[in-house]
């Protein structure tokens, strides 16, 4: 067991410092003087009935959590599922299909486009949802350069910015209706190839990753202008693969080739400030990189088991959760949050290609005395579990 620091004022509690473990019962009521809340990645769903049909290497859910697309490596390369409670069901093919690998994959804020990136000319895919259709929309006049591997929306629905193989590394699309309009390159581009792409929540700052030092490169956007921002003054040590912001614009991770295989910034102004390094590192080459929907979560994909890590957020610092019981059967290249927090896929390399866990939140009593109102207190599971059964946490006091 660990041991919480309990400091005392006269007859009362001041600070609750440190942590301990305990024994609890999944789903039980509180009240609002003790709460204690876990959220982890608890249950594998069972498969859809139908997989993709090859590796998968990136997945997106809609803004509703209604839809779940994942880009994968063999014919039809894009396989979107609606989701009915805790079901995944296969969506009839788009008429239209990438006709190569699909790496990199998008909706819009408001569920209406997905955009596939992929690697043959024309290189990016762009549909437009009616129902439970997914319609190809006619090729932009200018198209990227080169393989498609991200792609991203702005939190309007306003630019498209897809990372790509060949100079400009990456291209800016503006959406009028249903055009995308190529916008002008940047002055400075990335120095190679761009893999990952990722908007901040207010559409200020894009983050691409790419091969080549600095290995991330960060526009401010002003109007339709994207100025590449001067460098973190520490940079990723290997081929930026992933990027994500954080939903108040005020972390970005990067995921990378080379030990420690994720590089996490703290923003303050138009200056990115690297963190510390957290205490348990990705075991592999990370790939894919998501926030949660409250920022509190951040999930890696990665290329050895377990192929996928979680950490929970407490200010500044970056914690390890323990595993889900049932692991990802191989490398991870793309993961997601749903927009509810309630679901992550995990996008890989063996069968069955996408992985989908249920995340679970509870809540639960304590026996701690009543006057601990005044602590504020965390945790994690160290074992998965579900509503009515009992297994240990730790809880941790701040």
């Amino acid at each position: 067991m660990g041991e919480a620091i309990i400091t005392r004022r006269g007859g009362g509690i001041l600070k609750i410092t440190g942590q301990t473990e305990e024994i609890v019962k999944f789903g039980e009521a509180i009240n609002k003087y003790d709460p204690v809340c876990v959220k982890f990645v608890g249950t594998k769903l069972s498969d859809p009935s139908t997989l993709p049909t090859g590796y998968g290497q990136g997945v997106a859910f809609d803004p509703t959590g209604t839809y779940l697309a994942v880009a994968h490596s063999s014919s039809p390369h894009i396989t979107i599922y609606k989701r009915n409670g805790d079901t995944f069901t296969k969506l009839s093919n788009p008429s239209t299909l990438p006709n190569d690998v699909a790496r990199g994959v998008a909706f819009d804020p408001t569920g209406t486009y997905l955009a596939v990136a992929y690697f043959n000319y024309p290189y990016i895919i762009i549909y437009k949802r009616n129902g439970d259709t997914f319609t190809k929309l006619s090729n932009p006049s200018t198209l990227p350069t080169g393989t498609g591997r991200g792609v991203a929306f702005d939190p309007t629905g306003t630019y498209l910015a897809v990372a790509h193989l060949s100079s400009p590394y990456i291209t800016i699309y503006k959406r009028n209706g249903d055009t995308f309009t190529k916008l002008s390159n940047p002055s400075t581009l990335p120095t190679n190839t761009g893999c990952g792409v990722a908007f901040d929540p207010t559409g200020t700052y894009l983050a691409v990753a790419h091969d080549s030092s600095p290995r991330i490169t960060i526009y401010k956007r002003n109007g339709d202008t994207f100025t590449k921002l001067s460098n973190p003054s520490t940079l990723p040590t290997g081929t930026g693969n992933g990027v994500a912001f954080d939903p108040t614009g005020t972390y970005l991770a990067v995921a990378h080739d080379s030990s420690p295989y994720i590089t996490i910034y703290k923003r303050s102004g138009d200056t990115f400030t690297k963190l510390p390094d957290p205490s348990t590192l990705p075991t592999g080459y990370g790939r894919g990189i998501a926030f949660d929907p409250t920022g509190t979560y951040l999930a890696v994909a990665h290329g050895s088991s377990p192929y996928i890590t979680i950490y929970k957020r407490s200010g500044d610092t970056f914690t390890k959760l323990p595993d889900p019981s049932i692991l990802p059967p191989g490398s991870g290249y793309g993961v997601a949050f749903d927009p509810t927090s309630t679901y992550l896929a995990v996008a890989h390399d063996n069968s069955p290609y996408i992985t989908i866990y249920l995340v679970t939140a509870s809540c639960f009593k304590t026996n701690l005395m009543s006057d601990v109102s005044i602590a504020t207190r965390a945790g994690y599971a160290k074992e998965s579990g579900v509503v009515g059964e009992y297994k240990k946490i730790v809880v941790i006091f701040r």
